[in-house]
């Protein structure tokens, strides 16, 4: 949302001593997230100035084009008075016209400079401007012309064109709806100042009469207040005046005409969306209600659109007129022969709108807006809004008539304990304060003992628990002097023994070279095609979701192993061939009855009602699946490497299964999507734990991934239920590693493995790992020696360590190997 300063100071009498850059952090500490804050004028440097033009020559070119040779006057900006010579290739001026001139040193944004050149047989000394040019919007249609009276000759063009005033872009997040209009953005900022603020949404209505535009809503629930007004008379060829033009462009709205500028302008000022219907293309009475099977509407951006049963509409006698809501059907839109119009100002359910507005994917302003919770006493005002400023700028005539259908529901009331702000900030924060903080933000409270009872306000639709009352006290007194407690350690055990034993098969995995990999648990139906499953396959038995996230994948996965393929064959394709990964996660294995009942939040569940939501919930059992291609040990100086094979990820399953003291065993076995004669089915006497082995070729091809992968998938939770083991998994130290290197020269009989040997031992404790990482043997050694490197590594379990003291280590081993292995440091 974006908010001109400007507009913000026409409804809170701010003091003028306060800057937008302490409007906008006091703004942020309430919760209105800062966004960007921009000044139109700081993108510009050097003169920008009122021009008005003398003389207009226009010049025929060779290609067709038509350039105007203009004189304009700007006084004495340009430093001689004379009139400055400018090439302009727009059309939309005359002689006498006001225009923004650029003069050259200016630089525009996008660092686009201005200078004295020469074009079209003319020296052209600087620029007419347009609102793009100058980076007001998008429009490149002609240049800015300037009211008669903005001003003279050589006046400075940055205040003519409110350019020196800042717009503040927040970050609304979804419950402060009422923060995405002007009225809610300057009622925040009274709060932070304690300023006196006027409310654009208070306004003496009209009452209700028999004499406006029929209206018939056949859906309460779906549209509980609708408003309806007409104007008569409206000049739709009345211009839309500058200062409207100036602060919907910043706020970002493409001005298009009077009556839609008009319509807009209430929305972005009130936060309520009002549509405008053309009268005389209107048949009978407006009805409010849900499309019919079949129903189609051609929307305002041209897309003819298929309706569901559940979308709620605008129509009248000739069909559909209107997505509520979200956008107006173009059968009834103003246009340039519009004088009388109808206007709309209803009170929309946020749920339905925020389907619909999904379903047809047309996010619109107006959809933001109801999605989010607009204020329901507000449509009566906006529409009374709307009719003023037609009368004003559009030479309408009000109409008498005022239709209001339904009502706005009763606002809501929540009780708290006086004191609950103070217990859940930790801050001192009196019954006093916390009362007169509840109706700074507009509620009404009536204190009772030490309980306390708020009207929620209208604009408030996310006010509805103790805790939402405490948020507002705390966000008045501040977020930044909530004290920071360290909370006490409870007491316990440490981690569950199944928690612990996941760690440590994650560990034997990863010290054995696998690496970990998480994957999303959705799957498509082409997955099971592409594991080559059979139509009867129990796996293929899935939960379909019923909002997925992808449509291609809405069932939820009963196996690991399409997720893992994935990221298998996405390595392979990035050119890392050589992968071994490993995922443990949750499958969802259906149970046949997946209906749970839908119960309501203002009670706890019954024991039955309990039951049948536990009796809905599928299995969920935590699998492990290994998936690896290429090499499983790659080649290098100490010899030829080795290619990855069903062996290796049987292999893996027994060492997972050894670490947690569990002896499996293999029988061969025919599974999808294993290879005929080259599966394994892992089991526990007569418990079958999984399967692993050399996937399928056409698997393989599948998933894009070498021929002759291999892959293991076993019930991880059936194999810790079996595990006998209690000790933990091994930890690392949490303080910093010292890294020391060392090249020791040594006969070519002598071990490598007795030199790593001596150096552990001469190093002593605090030595963690010594790591042979080179070998080297040649004329610089001598002949009958090689060259040993070993990587050295120290820490210590309970601090830093100092300086010197691994290098103390390091030497203390080195001596060790001079005097035991004859051992020379290069």
């Amino acid at each position: 949302m974006k908010a001109p300063v400007s507009w913000i100071r026409d409804y809170v009498d701010l003091p003028e001593a306060v800057s937008t850059d302490e409007l906008a952090a006091r703004l942020t500490m309430l919760g209105l997230k800062l966004e960007a804050l921009e000044t139109p004028a700081d993108a510009i440097t050097g003169p920008l100035v009122v021009g008005r033009v003398l003389t207009i020559e226009k010049e025929p070119q060779k290609n067709g084009k038509i350039i105007n040779w203009c004189t304009v006057d700007v006084a004495d900006a340009n430093g001689t008075g004379e009139p400055q010579g400018i090439i302009c290739g727009a059309h939309n001026f005359v002689e006498g016209d006001l225009v923004v001139v650029c003069l050259p040193g200016a630089v525009l944004p996008g660092n686009f400079e201005i200078s004295a050149r020469k074009t079209y047989g003319h020296v052209s000394a600087g620029m007419i401007c347009s609102s793009r040019e100058l980076g007001l919007g998008e429009d490149h249609g002609g240049i800015i012309v300037l009211p008669a009276d903005a001003g003279q000759p050589g006046d400075d063009a940055f205040d003519v064109l409110d350019m020196n005033d800042s717009v503040i872009e927040f970050e609304i997040n979804p419950d402060r709806a009422y923060a995405l209009s002007l009225r809610g953005i300057a009622r925040e900022a009274a709060t932070g100042f304690d300023a006196p603020f006027r409310d654009p949404g208070l306004r003496d209505v009209p009452a209700a009469n028999d004499e406006g535009q029929p209206v018939v809503v056949d859906d309460a629930d779906g549209c509980p207040v609708f408003v309806a007004r007409s104007v008569t008379g409206f000049d739709p060829s009345a211009p839309t005046p500058d200062w409207m033009v100036k602060r919907l462009g910043a706020c970002g709205m493409r001005p298009i005409s009077l009556g839609v500028d008009i319509t807009n302008y209430v929305m972005f000022e009130l936060g309520q969306p009002i549509h405008g219907y053309d009268r005389a293309k209107l048949s009978g009475a407006i009805r409010v209600r849900r499309a019919h099977e079949g129903e189609r509407l051609t929307t305002l951006d041209g897309q003819e659109r298929k309706l569901s049963t559940e979308d709620l509409l605008i129509t009248d006698d000739s069909g559909p007129i209107g997505i509520a809501g979200t956008m107006g059907g173009q059968t009834t839109e103003l246009s340039e022969t519009t004088t009388d119009v109808v206007i709309e100002a209803a009170h929309f359910d946020a749920v339905s709108i925020f389907r619909t507005e999904r379903r047809h994917k047309l996010p619109s302003e107006a959809s933001k807006r109801f999605e989010r919770g607009v204020d329901p006493e507000l449509p009566a005002a906006a529409a009374d809004r709307v009719v003023e400023l037609m009368v004003e700028l559009g030479g309408a005539t009000a109409d008498a008539g005022v239709t209001v259908v339904g009502r706005a529901p009763a606002r809501r009331t929540v009780t708290a304990a006086t004191d609950l702000p103070a217990r859940v900030t930790g801050m001192e924060i009196d019954a006093a304060t916390t009362v007169a903080n509840l109706e700074l933000v507009g509620c009404e409270v009536v204190v009772d003992g030490d309980q306390l009872t708020a009207t929620v306000p209208s604009w408030r639709p996310d006010m509805s628990d103790p805790f939402d009352l405490v948020e507002e006290v705390a966000r008045i007194v501040g977020y930044d002097k909530v004290p920071s407690v360290l909370p006490p350690a409870p007491s316990g055990g440490g981690l569950p023994l199944a928690q612990k034993l996941r760690r440590r098969v994650g560990l034997v995995l990863a010290g054995s070279g696998w690496t970990e990999t998480i994957s999303y648990p959705f799957v498509g139906d082409s997955d099971w095609s592409d594991l080559g499953l059979a139509d009867d396959d129990e796996r293929r038995r899935t939960i379909r979701m019923a909002n997925p996230l992808n449509a291609e994948e809405p069932q939820l996965a009963t196996t690991l192993l399409p997720g893992l393929l994935r990221s298998l064959g996405l390595n392979v394709g990035r050119g890392n061939a050589d992968a071994s990964l490993f995922e443990t996660g949750l499958v969802f294995l259906p149970t046949g009855n997946e209906l749970a009942p839908i119960l309501g939040v203002d009670r706890r569940p019954s024991d039955e009602e309990w039951a049948a939501i536990e009796k809905a919930v599928p299995r969920q059992p935590q699998h492990l699946a290994l998936a690896l291609s290429g090499h499983r040990e790659r080649e290098g100086w100490w010899g030829p490497g080795r290619q990855g094979s069903w062996a290796d990820a049987i292999g893996a399953v027994r060492e997972v299964a050894a670490a947690l003291g569990v002896e499996v065993e293999m029988a061969a076995a025919a599974v999808a999507p294993w290879h005929p004669g080259r599966c394994a089915e892992i089991r526990v006497g007569e418990t079958v734990l999984g399967h692993a082995g050399e996937l399928h070729p056409k698997v393989c091809k599948a998933y894009g991934v070498p021929s002759r992968s291999a892959a293991a998938e076993v019930d991880l939770d059936a194999l810790l239920g079996l595990a006998r083991v209690t000790t933990p998994a091994p930890t690392f130290g949490s303080y910093p590693v010292a890294k020391e290197d060392v090249a020791l020269v040594v006969d070519a009989s002598v071990p490598s493995a007795d030199v790593a040997a001596t150096l552990r031992e001469g190093a002593g404790e605090l030595l963690e790992s010594v790591r042979l990482f080179d070998v080297f043997t040649g004329d610089q050694v001598g002949e009958g020696k090689k060259s040993l490197a070993f990587a050295l590594r120290f820490r210590a379990p309970d601090r830093t360590l100092k300086e010197g003291e691994a290098g103390a280590a390091r030497d203390a081993a080195v001596a060790l190997a001079v005097e035991r292995n004859g051992a020379v440091q290069r």
